[in-house]
């Protein structure tokens, strides 16, 4: 597991602050001030005027530098992956920072607030109650550092609708400092019951705007049990019906455990027959973080013994022409059929495989594990012979 958060040898007294990692000691003087300057252990000279210095070694590293005025803070080797056009937000008083964006990465994300208007039994990010609008401002800072090329960055939270109209700043501003990047936003989808919230968001006219909402039933009280919110299932039906309504793109999440695989052919017909016009399904296993963990003895069932009912889903969506796809899944736990359909989903700095995936002729098609499944996953991973039919091409290009 990548680790986005460390702690500096040491703290010193000077504002939080956004910038993005820099090695060009020749970089233009107008950018130095927005960008930290990481050093290797064998630098002997410092360029002036970067916001800060940073090198990644042991906390016993010394420096020679010509420059003995600048401090240079040390980071622990968990950290040497950080490189040019990485984004690092620093908390130089309680010698913390935490990295915000990875350049080279195809799943960056931005955790705007960890408030929610639901209890999701299976949460991997449980809510909290506090004044967090700091994290918009973070981000806000963020976009204008990362790189225009971009191909896709998460919103995510909580909940970000609850932001309000910081949130349609937001969005707005990835729109002007970001053209060429997609946006995925994350919503349980209650708030957009609002319809003028989605006439909002229409107008802001992003270019590649796709909002991803949660639906675990075709019954309203089940959706209202795994979001334990009464009328959740109401309100996010109708958000949804608001965003096409509007011209926004909708994409449909569920998560697949012990609450939800029992009617997933029944929701799969609902969504047929009701919600044609949705972009996209994501039928998703679970990640054992948060309350699913506090849950998982209630939550929890082998991949292996809800196959039937998600190889009927995927025939009832597939035959009705919507785009389905299975995330969070080993290869070794799907039926042959299903292969087609899974998709390497899990974000790349928690995305890990067993020791017994070693000898596996699939293991880079497949989607691996979070790094929580050390917790509990299926009885029945196993690899796959190169020899066996079952390794022929699983996932297309």
């Amino acid at each position: 597991m990548l680790q986005l958060h460390a702690r500096f040898d040491s703290t010193w007294d000077s504002d939080p602050a956004v910038l993005r990692i820099s090695t060009n000691p020749k970089r233009e003087s107008n950018l130095r001030r927005a960008e930290a300057f990481l050093l290797s252990l064998a630098s002997t000279d410092l360029p002036a005027d970067f916001g800060t210095y940073l090198a990644i070694g042991p906390q016993t590293a010394t420096f020679e530098s010509s420059h003995p005025q600048q401090q240079i803070h040390l980071l622990p080797e968990s950290l040497a992956y950080l490189t040019d056009g990485d984004i690092v937000y620093l908390q130089p008083r309680s010698g913390e920072m935490w990295v915000l964006y990875r350049r080279s990465s195809a799943f960056n994300s931005m955790l705007l607030t960890e408030r929610c208007n639901s209890r999701c039994l299976m949460c991997s990010q449980p809510p909290k109650e506090s004044d967090d609008f700091h994290l918009a401002d973070t981000y806000f800072q963020a976009i204008r550092l990362m790189d225009p090329v971009t191909p896709e960055l998460g919103i995510t939270g909580g909940e970000p609708t609850l932001l309000g109209p910081r949130l349609l700043d937001l969005i707005q501003e990835c729109k002007s400092q970001l053209p060429q990047t997609a946006l995925h936003l994350l919503s349980n989808g209650r708030l957009f019951s609002y319809l003028s919230l989605c006439q909002e968001l229409a107008e802001i006219d992003h270019p590649d705007l796709v909002i991803g909402i949660p639906l675990y039933s075709d019954i309203a009280s089940k959706h209202d049990f795994v979001v334990q919110a009464q009328g959740a299932f109401d309100e996010t039906i109708r958000g949804i019906m608001n965003l096409e309504r509007c011209g926004v793109r909708v994409e449909l999440r569920v998560v697949l455990h012990n609450a939800t695989v029992d009617r997933l052919p029944s929701l799969a017909r609902f969504v047929a027959r009701n919600l044609p016009f949705v972009e996209h399904i994501a039928l998703m296993g679970l990640e054992m973080m948060g309350y699913a963990k506090i849950n998982l003895d209630a939550l929890w069932i082998d991949p292996v013994d809800y196959r039937p009912n998600l190889i009927s889903a995927v025939r009832i969506l597939a035959q009705h022409g919507l785009n389905v796809s299975i995330y969070n899944h080993q290869l070794c736990t799907l039926d042959r059929e299903l292969w087609p359909y899974a998709r390497k989903s899990i974000s790349d700095w928690k995305n890990e495989y067993l020791e017994v995936c070693a000898t596996c002729s699939v293991q880079n098609e497949c989607g691996g594990f979070f790094s929580s499944a050390k917790l509990r996953h299926s009885a029945h991973i196993h690899p796959i012979a190169a020899t066996s039919p079952e390794s022929e091409s699983p996932v297309p290009n």
